[in-house]
């Protein structure tokens, strides 16, 4: 199961890194538009994070308040990401608020800790 746990953690990160780097290669254009690798990193990124949570609940208790919030921030970036892909261009602020909630997301995976030192 660990090693199920570890594959499936895998992807979720390639995931992100894939929606970032969908994001950050259109950082200096002047138009910005929804792309594949944007579309593809965060639907990694979501289904891995959801299969992640049940093997997670089967060898333990995870913390669910964590997962609900990055659940909500991946759900409103699949929707926002999906309802743009067919769009020749989007408007900065929506460009910025895609890019604020990966760096959330991302942020709340690796700060937000349940263990106590």
């Amino acid at each position: 199961m660990d090693t199920l746990r570890l594959i499936l953690l895998f992807l979720h990160i390639l995931g992100y890194a894939a929606l970032l780097g969908g994001l950050l290669v259109q950082a200096r254009s002047g138009e910005k538009q929804v792309n594949s690798l944007m579309r593809d990193g965060i639907g990694t990124a979501f289904v891995t994070g959801i299969l992640l949570v049940g093997v997670l609940e089967s060898v333990g208790e995870p913390d669910h308040v964590k997962i609900a919030v990055k659940f909500a921030i991946a759900l409103v970036l699949l929707v926002l990401v999906m309802a743009n892909m067919r769009k020749p261009s989007i408007p900065n602020g929506l460009y910025y608020g895609l890019l604020a909630l990966t760096l959330v997301n991302i942020g709340v995976a690796v700060f937000w800790s349940t263990a106590h030192a």
